[in-house]
């Protein structure tokens, strides 16, 4: 098997196998399954807004790009920071599949923009879509072969400590450490990647071509993906503080965007009857009419 059993006593033998991650009773499991729910959330997110690009053609103006830079950069950023920091094996998991979902979506905006007309981007929109870009398919690839390399290593939890130890903090070490400062840094862009998205709305005074089941998925995964962080058994000898402490910056990034969520759905409340608030808007629909 892929997980060690000794190591996870009473453990779930499926969840062992599958996500080598120690799940010792319902409270575990059920972090599990939330985790689970939370990923199939944000697998499901992405595709309401491919279809709606696809219908509406307006991808390039419904969509800021500093709301998906924003996005595409604190999930690159959770990626490593989940991976340094020894985070929960589904919480590692969840984030290659955000950065993966950002490049479609940043690809899918491209070329809405290309196919409209749409002035080039800024150099340095430029060089940051570039970087992040080789960033994200660097990263992946590099943990994806350190992930190789040890595969019966079970990293999920250390089940093992000594009497002694009892409710004592769990010092960070010197990766963790640089993990928990990129995680730290991801969700200050998750944060402040919703601004953007809520300044264009506003402008534009039209949620049109951006489909609110995106939203509306990506907050029920984040409060999801919350739950199952805070639902996890701490470590033995570990306080529930202490390890709160050291899935914070993960916590904050999923919880803490919620608020700016709960704005982003008053606007589509607020402008649901709106027309497309731009002139921009209006030339590519009458461009697209006039090719056809």
């Amino acid at each position: 098997p892929f997980g060690n059993l000794s190591d996870c006593p009473n453990g779930s033998r499926w969840i062992m196998d599958v996500f080598n991650e120690c799940a010792q009773d319902s409270r575990d499991v059920a972090s599990v399954i939330l985790g689970l729910g939370s990923i199939g959330c944000f697998i499901a997110a992405a595709f309401p807004q491919f279809y709606q690009a696809c219908r509406t053609g307006i991808m390039d103006q419904a969509l800021s790009i500093y709301f998906l830079l924003g996005w595409l950069g604190g999930d690159l950023l959770n990626l490593i920071g989940s991976f340094l920091a020894d985070q929960l094996p589904l919480q590692v998991y969840t984030a290659i599949y955000y950065v993966l979902a950002d490049l479609g979506m940043l690809s899918l905006y491209c070329y809405y923009r290309v196919k409209n007309g749409g002035r080039a981007f800024p150099a340095p929109i430029n060089a940051a879509f570039v970087f992040l870009s080789v960033g994200s398919l660097s990263s992946l690839s590099l943990l994806g072969r350190a992930s190789t390399e040890d595969p019966g290593t079970f990293r999920g939890r250390s089940l093992l400590s000594a009497p002694g130890d009892e409710l004592a903090p769990k010092p960070f070490s010197r990766t963790e450490i640089i993990g928990f400062t990129i995680g730290s840094i991801s969700s200050v862009l998750y944060l402040c990647s919703r601004v953007p998205q809520i300044c264009t709305n506003y402008k534009r005074k039209s949620t049109s071509g951006v489909s609110y089941s995106l939203f509306a998925l990506v907050m029920l995964g984040n409060s999801l993906y919350g739950l199952s962080v805070l639902l996890k058994n701490p470590e033995p000898g570990q306080g529930q503080g202490d390890y709160i402490l050291h899935h914070l910056p993960w916590l904050v990034g999923s919880l803490g965007v919620l608020a700016l969520d709960v704005v982003i759905s008053f606007q589509f409340l607020a402008y649901r009857k709106g027309r497309p608030g731009s002139l921009e808007e209006r030339d590519a629909l009458l461009g697209g009419q006039d090719e056809s």
